[in-house]
């Protein structure tokens, strides 16, 4: 007879054997140590790895060209520790797929991480991590895994990528909403798939269309179905007057620069230099959900490493108590966050604020690499179905400058798992 334990034993295997990991993971971008910080995935563009502009372009790289992945990331126990990273594909819906690894890597999946530097002049000590992605084989969703070499099941933290190759058209537009009440507050996407000369039995089922707006996963459309088929033309039409294809336009993010800590940048109020560390205060938030539009440049949220002083801040960087304050009356039955690509837009401990009754503000420290940040305020209910709310304090206009990608899936005929045959990148209210 098989014992309860035995039984244990057996599932664990199997894990292990599946996954490469005794614990289920989640196929998202998590940090799971809160010492490592910084974690930055991005495409080497133009052969500079040092261009702090490269990180404003998100994980997505075409398979045919010789554009490598780049991971960076921060350590800040100040020791050197042996780690190791493993790829998962995924299927279009971010869930583990059935392909083995043989299938999808060239190489033995399971790489050291041996690039490291010490940080240098810095009040805070760390180590720096580089490590550049290997090549895959086929188009679609990958999940990094960055574990403890010496321990297996310490994952430190995994990070969504994808590869494509464009086999079908995708013709994509951005604009205000046609509903006339969200035609100030709302952006629609309309678009067209043109799939002659590829082999498909069902275009009206088969193909699977993700929208993200800013390169945010918490800010996606699924599930769409084509309005009209011209089967003729092979061209599938998504003009859908049901709104399925409408975001919230949002408003332009807050920005801070601590790219220097010997005087204040922009939007920052005063920095204290005790000797363990820097402390910068930023300027206090006002609600702008109220009064009209306000144009201004950002990142859509990104941010970016930098030292002025030394142009490198990947070793030079200082990690910076930041101080958020944003002046607004209690919130009551909802939490307010710090929200941003810095935190890969979760909400969490690291970036709640709380409200002191004595400021009549809410206020949140956080621990950031220096450099030029962009980040709103969001609020999150705290009842039964929680549900996150930017346009409560930031409000939310059509005339915002966003970016959105459009993702085209598509499992081939005997293929075991969803390939990614199809990426459009488009902007809307662009001004340069």
């Amino acid at each position: 007879m098989i014992t309860f334990r035995q039984l244990i034993a057996f599932f664990v295997t199997v894990l292990i054997t599946i996954t490469g990991f005794a614990q289920p993971l989640q196929t998202i971008d998590r940090i799971y140590d809160p010492r490592i910080q910084t974690v930055l995935l991005f495409p080497v563009v133009g052969g500079n790895p040092n261009d702090p502009a490269l990180t404003l372009n998100p994980p997505v790289i075409a398979l045919d060209e010789q554009v490598p992945l780049q991971l960076e990331f921060d350590d800040l126990t100040a020791n050197y520790r042996s780690f190791r990273a493993r790829l998962i594909h995924c299927n279009a819906d971010w869930q583990r797929s059935v392909l083995n690894d043989i299938e999808f890597t060239y190489e033995y999946n399971d790489n050291p991480i041996t690039d490291y530097q010490t940080s240098i002049n810095t009040k805070i000590p760390y180590y720096h991590y580089r490590f550049t992605i290997p090549r895959v084989k086929l188009p679609g969703n990958y999940l990094l895994v960055v574990y403890d070499e010496r321990n297996r099941d310490n994952i430190l933290f995994t990070r969504r990528f994808s590869t494509y190759q464009n086999r079908i058209n995708v013709n994509a537009a951005a604009r205000f909403s046609t509903d006339p009440s969200r035609q100030f507050s709302d952006q629609q996407i309309d678009l067209a798939i043109d799939y002659k000369g590829y082999q498909v039995i069902s275009p009206q089922d088969d193909f699977r269309v993700v929208i993200r707006q800013n390169y945010r996963d918490d800010r996606t459309i699924r599930g769409l179905r084509p309005t009209n088929v011209r089967a003729f033309d092979q061209v599938l039409e998504f003009r859908l007057v049901d709104l399925s294809n409408t975001l919230p336009g949002g408003n332009e993010f807050r920005f801070f620069d601590t790219r220097t800590m010997l005087s204040r940048a922009n939007y920052i109020d005063r920095i204290d230099r005790p000797a363990d560390r820097n402390i910068a205060y930023v300027q206090v938030g006002q609600p702008r959900s109220r009064g009209a539009y306000i144009q201004s440049d950002d990142f859509n949220g990104m941010f970016v490493i930098d030292h002025r002083e030394t142009g490198n801040g990947a070793t030079n960087g200082d990690y910076v108590e930041m101080i958020f304050t944003l002046r607004t009356p209690n919130v009551s039955g909802a939490d307010v966050y710090v929200n941003g690509a810095f935190n890969f837009w979760r909400l969490d401990d690291r970036n709640r604020m709380t409200f002191d009754p004595a400021l009549g503000a809410y206020q949140a420290s956080i621990l950031l690499k220096q450099g030029v940040y962009n980040y709103d305020y969001a609020v999150l209910t705290t009842g039964a179905q929680p549900k996150v709310d930017e346009a409560y304090i930031e409000g939310s206009y059509s005339a915002t400058e966003n970016d959105y990608e459009v993702f085209v899936y598509h499992r081939p005929p005997a293929a075991r798992a969803d390939q990614l045959v199809a990426y459009r990148r488009l902007g809307v209210n662009k001004r340069k």
